[in-house]
């Protein structure tokens, strides 16, 4: 199928943005962290693009966007802790993207087990099980669920889990340290920019990644042909699929 094609095939499809939720109430709005970060901005550049004819955004509260290009954006509001009553948000989408995830720090061990594998994997479940065809997954670098250090290990088990739910198309994103660039001014991001920035490109690139880039790479390997069950995008790859510019529209 050449990209065109694939495009036109992307604008009859629906897509499920699974995103900008965390345990607590407050990170799902404007202090949400990078994780939620991702979610609004690929929201946001998929009105932009107008790659689907439908938008759903599932989450534990109603978001209010001021922007026209909001406006037919349908929401879902959920108990992320009862996820089986809300079956029927999950259905009718060939396309779901998953950005959903807390810290260790905001939501202790326990809770960010309970968001970061049980709250996603029982999405891409319901997903799945409502018709999805191609389900992203954000996940991290170094993900492995053999590690000894928790959030690698968590990741790397909810990625095994969700590859077991055998979608027709799976594609999990390793980004490294996730680079946010908001309005809000975050002195700990901030420090994290600065950091990156004064180290040499090839380093900085291969431990790091703008989210706009991530976004990009998201929706570019949306919309191109794949015979690929499952594909594994680490940071690198991110950066390559991440660099096209302009519109992706046909």
């Amino acid at each position: 199928m050449s990209l065109p094609a694939a495009l036109s095939a992307a604008l009859a499809a629906a897509v499920l943005v699974i995103a900008l939720i965390v345990l607590q109430p407050e990170d799902a709005g404007p202090g949400a962290g990078c994780s939620g970060e991702t979610g609004r901005v690929l929201l946001k550049e998929i009105l932009e693009q107008g790659l689907f004819s439908k938008v759903t955004l599932i989450g534990r509260r109603k978001l209010t966007f001021d922007e026209e290009a909001y406006k037919n954006v349908n929401q879902e509001v959920v108990d992320f802790e009862k996820l089986d009553d809300y079956a029927s948000a999950f259905q009718g989408h060939d396309v779901g993207f998953c950005c959903l995830g807390t810290t260790r720090k905001k939501a202790g061990a326990e809770g960010f087990v309970h968001v970061d594998r049980d709250y996603v994997l029982k999405s891409a479940e319901l997903a799945k099980a409502g018709g999805c065809k191609h389900f992203n997954l954000l996940s991290s670098k170094g993900a492995d669920k053999s590690s000894n250090f928790l959030y690698l290990q968590v990741k790397g088990e909810v990625e095994a889990r969700v590859e077991e739910l055998k979608f027709d198309h799976y594609s999990i994103f390793r980004p490294g340290v996730l680079l946010c660039d908001r309005q809000e001014f975050r002195p700990g991001e901030w420090l994290v920019r600065k950091f990156f920035g004064s180290l040499p490109e090839s380093w900085a690139s291969g431990h790091s990644v703008p989210v706009m880039t991530v976004v990009r790479a998201m929706l570019n390997n949306a919309v191109r042909p794949s015979d690929k069950k499952m594909e594994l995008l680490d940071n690198e790859a991110i950066h390559d699929l991440g660099k096209a510019d302009g519109s992706l529209k046909p």
